[in-house]
């Protein structure tokens, strides 16, 4: 019996939804929102000097991925109109923790 309510909890469990952030789609919007100002990543030639690059953010000692999600969820100063998603700042944050220097 006691097998039997184990394999049955693991069962129940495989099936919950990953609420992993996704990198591939955190850079898809980092490029159509953030690029007219940030450098997003290595291979962009164009930012401003007035804020820092992914890179630089992500390097910082005290990064943290999900405050800058969180930070995210405000009105962003110079972007008023960006309105994200808690799923689309995680996936942001997410890709922004990728671009950290080696």
């Amino acid at each position: 019996m006691r097998a039997l309510m184990l394999s049955l909890a693991l069962l129940l469990t495989a099936n919950v939804p990953s609420f992993a952030a996704d990198v591939v789609n955190g850079e898809t919007l980092a490029k159509r929102w953030c690029a007219s100002c940030h450098l997003v990543s290595e291979d962009q030639r164009k930012g401003s000097d007035l804020v820092p690059s992914f890179a630089s953010i992500a390097s910082r000692p005290d990064f943290d991925e999900d405050k800058l999600a969180a930070f995210l969820l405000e009105p962003h100063p110079k972007m008023e109109s960006m309105a994200l998603s808690r799923i689309e700042t995680r996936n942001i944050a997410a890709f922004i923790a990728e671009q950290k220097r080696r």
